[in-house]
């Protein structure tokens, strides 16, 4: 080789990207697994099982444990029934109660018991810990005896009932959802947006690269002087609270003579993958608070977060009271958490190994995809969200039709990559937010500055944002709180509709000088109410309401404020 050709092959070396090049094979690999590390898991297990090989005394333990399982167990005692409907829901019916099949389930319990009690080896890092209870139980969900014909009895009466026919149905089902998974179908439904949901009357009258600003047309002669701003959360799409008219707490609030507007997020994509945390909150919640000034000017603002959309809430409110800036009246939290302390099953997923192999993954999509994050969420409940749909559609053959919350939830949007690393190591990871620790605009933040009215809610059977972790902001702000628990779930909980028959709730206001009273004290001493909670959190708006006024005209021409399109607009679509 010459020493032109030399040097020409040393400057190609030189000009070799190796960072770049680790990333593509990692993000290839990530894409894989479906971010899910299989090193994190592997050290994981290897932490486990090491420690428990130098445990004789806990293997012994297990050993005694495992036996007098198998001893309650006594599988070839065919003599009358057991009840297993403890077992869980799919294990209530009667013909779970009769002999092998009441076995079986017992078996599938005590399996699932004793894998609980054997992840607790002294000395296992607690995130490899719950990584390693995590996977077990995934596996034993997988293969519960629910989950098959020949070992589910009540799989077994629908076959003989059917002759067949309900598994020729579930196989073309199969095919029909394959087909369309690999066409990136969505899932037939009733439920079109602005057409039988999100139709609550109103116009767009702003939009940034992020938002767009929905405000809602009124339905009263006058309004509550102070307005309502709602932020929702950016991993779904808003309208879930603008289902079907029933449900829609757009509509709701109208019809209680508020003057309402809810910002519309931007589904991104992977040129959005530089969008930051801190984008959201400026050019996100601060640019819509700017903006329903300039319609409702001299009038503080009732703002609303849900779920992620709460906490950037919070932060933000803590950085206006940081700054002196008064523009807010009141604060209303929908399952939002702040302290990440107990932030539930979740965590499972997060870790720093973990979350360095999610982020090759965003690196190389720029997002996270929509159906990473629901299967992240599904797999909290794997029996209930998982295989138990499946057994009922491929071997029951049941076509069952989308309600409007079904269809929203199938409806799902993309996470911007630099944004969802961010949020994970704040507040998973670091729990910045509530160590006093988080940065916004270069200087730190303290809930405890806030000084404002808050309605806090959380939901009894939440694994999104338990309400315990929920409950934690009672005791971190400077304000008067009023922390109302609902029935029901993260999204079913909030969702509800005015009306709703089965729903109950607790409510209890705390001022600035009462003693903090911890959760289990406060179930005791709350006032309990029967109904839905959006009438008693429609009844707090009031309270802190100045008075009555005329309603406002849609945007604020004058100060270039126009309405652009009709609502719902045109980023619910994206």
């Amino acid at each position: 080789m010459s020493q032109s050709e030399t040097k020409a092959a040393g400057g190609a070396a030189s000009n070799f990207n190796t960072a770049s090049a680790d990333k593509r094979f990692q993000g290839v690999f990530a894409q894989i697994f479906k971010g899910m590390s299989p090193i994190e898991i592997t050290l994981a297990f290897l932490n486990w099982s090491s420690r428990l090989a130098m445990s004789p005394g806990q293997r012994a333990k297990l050993t005694k444990d495992l036996l007098s399982k198998l001893n309650q167990l006594d599988l070839f005692d065919t003599q009358g029934s057991k009840d297993v409907s403890h077992v869980g829901r799919r294990y209530a019916s009667e013909n779970w109660q009769r002999w092998p099949f009441n076995k079986l389930a017992l078996a599938y319990d005590m399996n699932r018991e004793w894998w609980k009690e054997a992840v607790q080896v002294e000395g296992v890092n607690e995130k490899h810990q719950q990584l390693v209870d995590f996977v077990i139980q995934q596996m034993i969900e997988l293969l519960a005896p629910a989950n098959f014909l020949p070992t589910n009895p009540d799989l077994i009466e629908a076959t003989r009932r059917e002759r067949g026919d309900n598994v020729i149905r579930g196989a073309s089902l199969f095919v029909k959802d394959t087909l369309k998974r690999y066409s990136n179908q969505k899932p037939g439904s009733d439920f079109v947006v602005g057409e039988n949901v999100a139709v609550t009357p109103g116009k767009v009258i702003f939009r940034n690269n992020l938002l767009e600003l929905i405000q809602y047309e009124p339905a009263t002669p006058e309004v509550g002087a102070e307005p309502v701003l709602i932020m929702p959360p950016w991993i779904y799409k808003y309208y879930i609270l603008d289902l079907s008219p029933r449900k829609s707490m757009m509509k709701y609030l109208v019809e209680q003579g508020k003057t309402v507007f809810t910002i519309s997020w931007k589904n991104p994509t992977e040129e959005d993958r530089d969008v930051s945390f801190e984008d959201y909150i400026n050019e996100g919640f601060f640019a819509a608070l700017d903006v329903v000034n300039q319609v409702c000017p001299n009038k503080k603002v009732n703002a609303v977060g849900y779920c992620l959309g709460g906490t950037i809430l919070s932060v933000a409110a803590a950085a206006m009271a940081r700054d002196g800036d008064d523009r807010l009246n009141t604060i209303s939290l929908f399952t939002a958490q702040v302290d990440f302390t107990e932030a539930g099953e979740i965590t499972k997923f997060i870790s720093e190994g973990q979350l360095a192999f999610l982020e090759k993954l965003m690196w190389k999509q720029g997002f996270l995809s929509a159906e990473a994050m629901a299967g992240s969420f599904a797999a909290l409940q794997p029996g209930d969200l998982i295989y138990g749909p499946m057994v009922d559609r491929y071997v029951l053959g049941n076509e069952v039709k989308l309600n409007d919350l079904m269809s929203w939830n199938a409806d799902p949007t993309r996470m911007p990559g630099r944004m969802h690393s961010e949020y994970l190591r704040s507040t998973y990871l670091n729990n910045e937010i509530a160590r006093n620790k988080f940065t916004l605009n270069g200087r730190p933040i303290a809930l405890s500055d806030i000084r404002i009215p808050i309605f806090n809610l959380g939901t009894e059977s939440d694994h999104v944002a338990p309400w315990l972790s929920v409950y934690k902001l009672n005791d971190m702000v400077g304000s008067e709180v009023t922390f109302c628990l609902t029935s029901s779930g993260h999204n079913a909980g909030v969702a509800c509709g005015p009306d709703h028959p089965r729903r109950r709730h607790r409510i209890l206001t705390r001022q600035p000088e009462d003693n903090f009273v911890g959760p289990q004290e406060w179930v005791e001493i709350a006032e309990k109410r029967d109904g839905s909670w959006w009438p008693s959190w429609s009844e707090w708006l009031d309270k802190h309401m100045s008075g009555k006024r005329k309603p406002p005209r849609f945007g604020a021409p004058s100060k270039g404020v126009k309405p652009i399109v009709d609502a719902p607009g045109e980023y619910v679509f994206g």
